[in-house]
């Protein structure tokens, strides 16, 4: 794969990084930023990124070619879970998408760079970091691309530093940037390394102005404590999401609807992610029972093998899931109400089904438990443990029943409530964590006057 050595991430692998060459990059970045991006107006960095997006869901884009050819070998994922992915991301780059995230963001307020300021009583300007650095983790890639538009949104120069490894698709999407605009791809950084490297990101850490990062609660812990007091440090830990099945949606007539879109939950980027369900909680008493919907589901992720193959996984996460599921055949043979399903010669895909309701972490790569409650207490009671750490739910229920669970999922602490079949596929106006995508990242100035 041949591509032009415009960031650091397409050095060769015999080439040595070091903390000048860091440097050096940040300097460059905030030349360019002050030239090329801070000018610009909102709606040209809109324009731009919706035109990013549609070539990159055009078939004979080469960038995309070059996704699916190499992907599989460079992320472990496989062709269609990766062109299944990648589509449904870029599909949110509208123009009616982006109008309304901003509008969510800031209402009526204004960039402090803009020369149009309205006459009003109270009134408020807003201004980001001039030099944003993203610390990203490498399990999956649309968290990164999402980080590098809002960054552009912003009019802030961005290195994003990618776990070792990980550098495949942000770099494709760069390049895809610096083609359509150099003068914008040119305020854009990508780089790999191992993270721990001390010297490098002292070096990246001194030139920000705002730090965020994605990762593990400890690795977050580690960056904030490093990061001197002036700099903003916007940090995404761990989290966790789970399904609830209502027992009205359980029929004949549904079920088949139903099963294909928790399997999508479960299939898309192979259960990697936060939006990933560990668990389906399903209401029992549906005129098909929570087992036989365990049963189906099962059929399902079968078919979905063929069609929409796992990918590779390393020889440890095999290992993992082939304990846990010694685990569960052994507690079948001496349990008449626990029963699993699985992929024979391979550990593609496999459901446990048993009725102990407390929330059980998957080891994920299309693992997952079903687990039958008689209502929504019972299950809000097996998920308290990890209600402080919940992301999203994804919720199959007729509409009046969806929102009085989704009311008493958001008092339990849930950030994102969706349709199941959705859950890996956020809005581009999804607020993270509960928390706004550009306003943690922005300063705020109240304007008063009276005229």
């Amino acid at each position: 794969m041949n591509l032009p050595n415009y960031f650091l991430a397409d050095l060769p692998p015999e080439a040595t990084l070091s903390p000048k060459m860091i440097s050096e990059a940040c300097d460059a970045l905030k030349r360019n930023r002050e030239k090329f991006l801070a000018p610009r107006s909102t709606e040209e960095i809109v324009k731009i990124l919706c035109e990013v997006a549609a070539e990159w869901l055009s078939p004979e884009n080469r960038f995309r070619k070059l996704a699916l050819e190499f992907g599989p070998a460079e992320t472990g994922f496989s062709k269609p879970v990766l062109e299944k992915g990648l589509d449904n991301f870029f599909k949110q780059f509208t123009r009616e998408n982006f109008d309304a995230l901003l509008q969510q963001e800031f209402a009526d307020a204004e960039n402090i760079f803009s020369h149009h300021a309205s006459l009003v009583t109270r009134h408020s300007f807003w201004r980001a970091p001039e030099f944003l650095v993203h610390i990203c983790a490498g399990n999956l890639p649309n968290p990164t691309l999402t980080s590098i538009a809002v960054g552009l949104l912003l009019r802030s120069a961005q290195f994003v530093k990618c776990a070792s490894g990980a550098s495949f698709l942000p770099r494709l999407f760069a390049h895809s940037l610096r083609e359509l605009n150099p003068k914008l791809g040119a305020c854009l950084e990508i780089a790999e390394w191992r993270g721990g490297n001390l010297d490098f990101e002292n070096t990246l850490f001194a030139e920000a102005n705002c730090v965020t990062a994605t990762g593990s609660d400890e690795t977050l812990e580690k960056i904030r404590a490093r990061l001197p007091l002036k700099i903003r440090f916007v940090g995404y830990g761990q989290r966790v999401s789970f399904g609830y099945v209502a027992r009205e949606i359980l029929r004949d007539e549904t079920i088949a609807e139903i099963i294909s879109r928790a399997a999508d939950d479960v299939i898309a980027w192979d259960q990697n992610g936060c939006l990933s369900p560990h668990v389906f909680y399903v209401e029992e008493r549906g005129a098909i029972e929570s087992d036989r919907f365990a049963e189906l589901l099962a059929v399902e992720l079968a078919k979905r093998e063929v069609t929409e193959p796992r990918g590779k996984i390393s020889t440890e996460e095999s290992a993992v899931i082939a304990s846990h599921r010694a685990i569960y055949e052994t507690l079948v043979a001496h349990r008449g109400d626990a029963k699993i399903w699985a992929s024979q010669n391979s550990t593609a895909w496999t459901v446990v089904f048993e009725h102990d309701v407390r929330f059980q972490f998957s080891p994920l790569n299309r693992f997952i438990f079903v687990k039958p409650v008689p209502d929504l207490k019972m299950a809000l009671q097996g998920a308290d443990e990890i209600h402080e750490k919940v992301s999203t739910i994804g919720i199959a229920a007729p509409p009046e029943k969806f929102q009085q669970l989704a009311r008493e999922f958001a008092r339990s602490g849930a950030t994102r409530i969706c349709q199941i079949g959705q859950m890996q596929n956020p809005p581009l106006t999804w607020r993270h964590d509960g928390r706004p995508a550009l306003g943690d990242l922005i300063t705020w100035t109240d304007l008063e006057k009276e005229f």
